[in-house]
């Protein structure tokens, strides 16, 4: 399959339940538009501290400028990233960043015959199972949608566009969640938090290839997917894996916003999830704190509204949106990521805890605005020495 319809169809079944609202000028999205990858070749974006964002990750000039950016933090959050890191520069010579601008290379060959599959919820359950034996902390299945598929990806050895394959008769896509260590998600931002982004990457990584070689064991095509390929928060939120938030991230019950996600698209007979309303939206609607909290205001305050403002916007979506440029430039100053928005996040809480589930109840029911008064006093920045202290 190379370039998707640039008209395709609007409103599908599950789109209402999923909080999804495509315009009529829906437009499917350049990958070589994220802000990520303008970064690499867009002087709007590019700048001097951009490059030393990058040049960071490979130890190359990184500050050293109080807690939580010191030496040792930056050199954890590096580690961190080493598999990803890995993976991604495999077949970088063919212009391939895989997991973020390509998706990751087969290793494996279909199976010449196929297991047979006579009940698709069946399998959908044995994935479910297989997926948390190699470490997926969530799992949910979804149909395939042409719409969140890049119009184009990127060959990195120029930044062009490059046709976006994916093989014929991808029917599903399997949504993977990888859950962030809560402990260092507190101290963000700092360089040291970093590192529970880097760890979710590498876990992903392995992850997500174990699983697509399963299922090519079994004689079924799979494509492991990272950030490439296609936007995974459609499918997450589609799947029933969570609810959309103003922060721009999917809030589960199991993590709330505290999550990285992978997906694979296959050809195996699976039965799909569907959404689960739960009231997030709803608590969203009354709570501004992660836009409250965002150093440069890259959040929007307002309700849902249609995107493709900017370059860096699919268009004709209605949803919270955020502003790319001024969130990579926070990113690009202190040369490292910034989530302060998922740690203010209420919904960023340990749900092992009966207190926390509780609540939750609160905050998805009409009770939501007792739940953000209870919650005006959390939120605030751990101390980095505090989690090497065994603190944190």
């Amino acid at each position: 399959m190379s370039y998707p319809s640039n008209r395709p169809v609007t409103q599908r079944p599950g789109d209402a339940e999923a909080g999804i609202v495509v315009t009529d000028d829906f437009t499917p999205f350049h990958q070589r538009d994220d802000v990520f990858s303008r970064a690499m070749w867009d002087d709007t974006v590019r700048t001097r501290k951009t490059d030393g964002f990058f040049a960071s990750y490979r130890m190359e000039a990184a500050p050293r400028r109080g807690d939580g950016f010191t030496r040792r933090d930056f050199a954890l959050r590096n580690a961190a990233w080493l598999i990803s890191d890995i993976m991604t520069d495999r077949h970088a010579a063919q212009g391939r960043r895989e997991g973020f601008q390509a998706p990751l290379s087969a290793d494996t060959p279909v199976a010449p015959d196929r297991e047979e599959v006579t009940d698709p919820a069946a399998m959908s359950a044995e994935i479910g199972k297989v997926a948390r034996f190699f470490g997926a902390d969530l799992c949910d299945v979804t149909e395939y949608d042409d719409r969140w598929t890049y119009a184009s990806r990127v060959d990195t050895r120029d930044m062009s566009a490059a046709p976006n394959d994916l093989p014929e008769g991808m029917t599903s896509v399997i949504v993977l969640g990888h859950e962030m260590d809560k402990g260092l998600v507190d101290t963000y931002p700092s360089a040291l938090a970093g590192a529970a982004t880097g760890r979710e990457y590498s876990h992903e990584a392995a992850i997500v290839m174990q699983l697509a070689a399963y299922i090519r064991n079994l004689g079924y095509n799979a494509v492991a997917s990272m950030n490439d390929t296609a936007l995974v928060i459609p499918y997450a939120v589609k799947a029933g894996l969570g609810e959309y938030a103003r922060n721009q991230m999917v809030i589960t019950p199991e993590y709330g916003p505290r999550l990285r996600f992978s997906k694979i698209f296959t050809d195996l007979p699976l039965a799909h999830d569907t959404p689960r309303p739960r009231g997030v939206q709803a608590f969203c609607d009354i709570c501004t704190k992660c836009a409250d909290a965002c150093p440069v205001k890259a959040l929007p305050f307002g309700p849902p509204a249609p995107s493709g403002a900017t370059r860096s916007e699919i268009k004709g979506v209605v949803k919270w949106t955020s502003d790319a440029k001024k969130c990579f430039s926070f990113w690009a100053a202190q040369a490292s990521d910034c989530a302060i928005c998922m740690r203010v996040c209420p919904f960023n809480r340990d749900f092992s805890r009966w207190s926390h589930r509780l609540w939750l109840r609160l905050a998805l029911s009409r009770w939501r605005k007792l739940a953000l008064w209870l919650d005006r006093k959390r939120g605030a920045r751990v101390k980095p020495a505090q989690w090497w202290a065994g603190n944190g």
